[in-house]
């Protein structure tokens, strides 16, 4: 076997609690901005909702035992916050916390490490109600589930995700609209972005004081930054794209500050946020590893017309996932590398991996998906080539455990290493599902 790994190396799958869990009104669930948002006629393919999904919230045992079957060592799951407090705040819901307890529970039977989120995506619609992220209040609202939450669970789960890419929750929910809350305002998706970063180290910061021995990150969707050409306008195009779109978020979390350069950049653009000290010191807390997650490569071209960061992304002629993202294994290699240098060699977990391909069983049944199969292979081969150079990486999560709602695009789009008929909710491991499943016995491939 030429990619060995790390003896303690994390073999998982991830998942998101609005993308599977369906039963979105009952057991005293609160109505989040997702429930909301695909329910506006045209927000989403089809007018495809998570109503039902996977309806893993009845199926989760038949799930784990899948997860068995692959053998994965740890499974990634986000928490819905509106099914923890319904209102976003006040009393949480005991069905809600009952669910969450028997699902891990019942991961830790079969020998499978839960990794919680604790926010992915699903705010509770009575917060963005009051502001949703851009009010500063909500932060603390944060901070209050993230406690209860650690109280309950923080002895049983050895792994923890404050948010899940704030980056999208910032700019694609609150700049282009194309997600809830669907508010299309550059400015309140920059004030977004910072009270999520406040957010996270509230979370982190409430987790030290509680004195778990866990671990605790925060996932970045991550993309490696290429200028399109050698010219001067494409490289500084580039770096304002690595800056805006990765560094944003990573320098004051690692780092205890914002780019300079983009601060100088957005001057007189638009209207930043208030960066106080006291609060830089809060989202600097220190974490126990970065989690990213990386589909695809930017390849970046100046673009004057493309207000306010003047970039726009091109393609190189790869093959492309059914996402029309292109296909650049080596990029995920640049990028850890690149993480290892500029963080100080910081604890990496690569928290979802993947592609969506348009699967269908064959005759007897089966989903040949070799397509997922060579995407995989290719990246976690680029992946052992980063650990052999040194960079500090823990763990993988393939994306997604199943098919599943894949938010704006509704079902339309297949990530799963299991196949969900979502007419029967029959479950069928596909042919990278099994692949997995000797990589994950091997420790390699």
């Amino acid at each position: 076997m030429k990619n060995l790994f790390p003896k303690d190396f994390i073999w998982g799958a991830a998942t998101a609690a609005y993308q599977i869990e369906g039963a979105v009104k009952e057991g005293g669930r609160g109505e989040s901005i997702w429930d909301r948002f695909s329910h506006i006629p045209g927000k989403t393919f089809n007018g495809d909702t998570g109503d039902i999904a996977c309806n893993h919230y009845h199926l989760f045992k038949e799930d784990i035992k899948l997860m068995k079957e692959i053998g994965l060592k740890s499974y990634r799951f986000s928490i819905s916050w509106p099914r923890i407090f319904p209102e976003g705040k006040g009393e949480p819901n005991p069905e809600g916390i009952a669910f969450y307890r028997e699902l891990i529970n019942c991961l830790i039977e079969n020998g499978i490490e839960p990794a919680i989120t604790l926010y992915h995506w699903d705010l509770p619609q009575k917060l963005q109600d009051v502001g949703g992220w851009a009010n500063r209040e909500v932060t603390d609202y944060f901070a209050q589930y993230a406690t209860y939450v650690f109280k309950e669970f923080g002895s049983l789960v050895p792994i923890w995700i404050t948010l899940n890419e704030p980056w999208v929750v910032s700019f694609v929910g609150n700049s282009e609209g194309r997600h809830a809350p669907g508010i299309t305002d550059y400015s309140t998706a920059l004030q977004v972005s910072y009270n999520l970063l406040l957010a996270h180290g509230k979370a982190v910061r409430a987790y030290r004081e509680l004195g778990y021995k866990g671990k605790i990150g925060v996932t970045l969707n991550m993309n490696p930054s290429y200028a399109a050409s050698d010219s001067s306008e494409d490289i500084e195009a580039a770096s304002r794209f690595n800056m805006s779109h990765n560094r944003w978020f990573a320098d004051p979390i690692l780092k205890g500050s914002f780019p300079k350069e983009l601060l100088s950049w957005y001057s007189g653009k638009v209207v930043l946020p208030v960066i106080k000290n006291e609060d830089l010191k809060i989202i600097s807390e220190p974490i126990d590893f970065l989690g990213i997650n990386n589909y695809f490569s930017s390849f970046i071209k100046n673009n004057p017309a493309a207000w306010p960061l003047q970039f726009s992304a091109v393609t190189t002629g790869k093959n492309k996932t059914e996402m029309g993202w292109e296909i650049n294994p080596e990029g995920i290699h640049d990028l850890l590398v690149y993480l290892h240098k500029e963080y100080a060699g910081i604890d990496i977990i690569i928290t979802e991996n993947g592609a969506a391909f348009n699967d269908m069983p064959n005759l007897e049944g089966k989903v040949e998906d070799e397509n997922r199969l060579t995407y995989l292979c290719s990246y976690l081969h680029q992946i052992n080539l980063a650990i052999q150079e040194g960079v500090n990486l823990k763990g993988y999560y393939a994306w997604s455990l199943f098919d599943n709602y894949e938010w704006a695009y509704g079902y339309a789009k297949r990530f799963g290493m299991i196949y969900v008929d979502y007419a029967t909710q029959k479950r069928t491991i596909k042919k990278s599902g099994y692949w997995y499943k000797d990589v994950i016995n091997n420790n390699g491939f």
